[in-house]
């Protein structure tokens, strides 16, 4: 207790008295904190490499990459199977959508409730999905559940029924999703990016998970059809990712896939050349009037990760122009004249070739002001590009290459999709040492090999933009008005079945 009429001592956090500015003082000013030395300089990274795989094939001919990364114990299991979605049938197109939804929701010897039981008692997630190169399937799951969660998998790959009201319930979601993917902006200009950049003829101008018309027709039978045609261990790949320890990985996985046979002489289809159409250099404005904001799709030409230069300088360039708000792009557009929150850009390859897109919204009065900068932004020459921002989007992409590796799912999912490409992977060894030791005038050359004029523009916002975009002499402009959403499937609802 205080002494009667002596001021209160007050002290605050850390022992510092209230009214002392914080600096912790005694007596006659005595500091109790020593001077602060010295800045600590950065040293460079330590060489780095992507995890190096065991590797062997099982007797069903499914090649396996197995990472040991200890202290990691929920285990990654990743299978890339590959069927293109170009091998597709074109009048049901979302089936491969639609079979990866499916996968779990029913075998012959487990109902779908029952499924969704197993996998929750023993904490083990499935999930499925399709990409333009294949299908792929994860699974998680803590090591000793490991040869339950390879069983219920195997189960899922060869067993699954697709029950009637399961599909139709998937396709009625599908096409709900179809209607909110039309209701956002930025969906909505994605879904106009690839359909005015690729040659109609070619898959990737349609979306992934098809279109109103064509997921409306898909059913069971459909499906199953489907399955049977794609899902095989030929050509396919499982990557195994986690703390390895005391697991006899190999025999568990032949014992668990042996119910998973070849099929002699199976083939899948080949992926889509990824064409540009003819007329892609153009502007289009999806009408949505009234729209306060602007979204912004543009798209050009860029590589495959098998260009001659290699990947690294397009991993630098998408940093230097489109990858940070002191890029190119976000540097003039944001930070200078405050027309947006943010634009991100950068190369995206494919199977054959790639795209080079900058996305993003601005505030709707600046719609013309922000196209004409982007533009002329992108429309620079490698010369232009400074050896000070090249070297430092250099340095930040091969300081963070480990961050980027550190979990057993990303690790996986690097391996798996590498190799649906054809591709090691000491591909991301190589291309992180060519990132760190990268010429400013090898990604120089990189940019004025894909400069994409004349660019492919999409905007979604309000058509009274349309006049001072054509003024801007950047090629046509097509208006269109936003479509509508599906008012409702051709399936009833109650025949959807009751909800999950």
């Amino acid at each position: 207790m205080a002494h009667p009429g002596r001021p209160r001592d007050r002290r605050l956090p850390g022992g510092r008295r209230r009214g002392d500015g914080g600096r912790g003082v005694t007596g006659a000013g005595e500091q109790l904190r020593p001077p602060a030395g010295p800045r600590p300089e950065v040293a460079e990274p330590a060489a780095w490499s992507f995890p190096e795989p065991d590797r062997f094939v099982l007797a069903n001919g499914l090649s396996v990459q197995a990472f040991d990364m200890p202290g990691q114990h929920v285990l990654s299991v990743q299978l890339g199977i590959p069927a293109p979605l170009a091998g597709e049938p074109e009048e049901v197109e979302g089936v491969g959508l639609i079979m990866a939804r499916c996968l779990d929701l029913g075998t012959t010897r487990h109902t779908a409730d029952e499924m969704a039981e197993l996998l929750a008692r023993k904490g083990i997630a499935l999930h499925a999905g399709v990409g333009e190169r294949g299908i792929l399937v994860e699974v998680d799951t803590i090591s000793r559940e490991l040869t339950t969660a390879l069983d219920l998998l195997v189960e899922c790959l060869t067993e699954a029924s697709f029950p009637e009201e399961e599909v139709r319930r998937e396709v009625r979601h599908r096409l709900a999703d179809i209607g909110q993917d039309r209701a956002d902006p930025s969906s909505l200009a994605a879904l106009r990016l690839i359909g005015t950049y690729f040659d109609p003829a070619d898959r990737a101008s349609r979306p992934a998970g098809g279109s109103p018309e064509t997921v409306a027709r898909i059913t069971a039978e459909d499906v199953r059809a489907h399955h049977a045609r794609t899902m095989r261990p030929d050509g396919a790949v499982l990557a195994v990712a986690g703390d390895l320890t005391g697991i006899a990985l190999q025999d568990a996985l032949e014992e668990a896939f042996a119910r998973w046979p070849s099929v002699p002489g199976h083939r899948p289809a080949p992926a889509d050349p990824g064409t540009r159409a003819a007329d892609a250099g153009r502007i289009v404005l999806v009408d949505r009037p009234g729209a306060v904001q602007t979204e912004l799709h543009v798209g050009g030409p860029g590589p495959d990760r098998a260009d001659p230069l290699g990947w690294g300088p397009y991993q630098v360039l998408s940093f230097a122009m489109g990858g940070s708000p002191q890029a190119r792009i976000d540097s003039v557009l944001r930070e200078e004249r405050g027309y947006t929150y943010g634009i991100r850009a950068g190369f995206r390859p494919r199977s054959h070739g790639g795209l080079f897109t900058a996305i993003g919204s601005v505030s709707g009065d600046v719609t013309v002001e922000a196209l004409e900068a982007l533009l002329s932004i992108l429309d620079l020459r490698g010369a232009d590009l400074t050896d000070a921002e090249l070297r430092h989007a250099a340095r930040y992409q091969a300081r963070t290459a480990t961050a980027r590796f550190a979990t057993c799912e990303a690790v996986a999912g690097e391996a798996v999709s590498l190799a649906l490409d054809g591709l090691d992977t000491d591909f991301v060894t190589r291309t992180v040492a060519q990132v760190r030791s990268l010429d400013p005038e090898v990604a120089r050359e990189a940019w004025d090999r894909h400069r994409g004029e004349p660019w492919t523009v999409i905007l979604v916002g309000d058509a009274r933009h349309a006049d001072g975009v054509r003024a801007l002499g950047r090629g046509p402009v097509e208006v269109v008005r936003q479509p509508r959403e599906p008012s409702s499937s051709p399936i009833r609802a109650e025949e959807a079945g009751t909800p999950r």
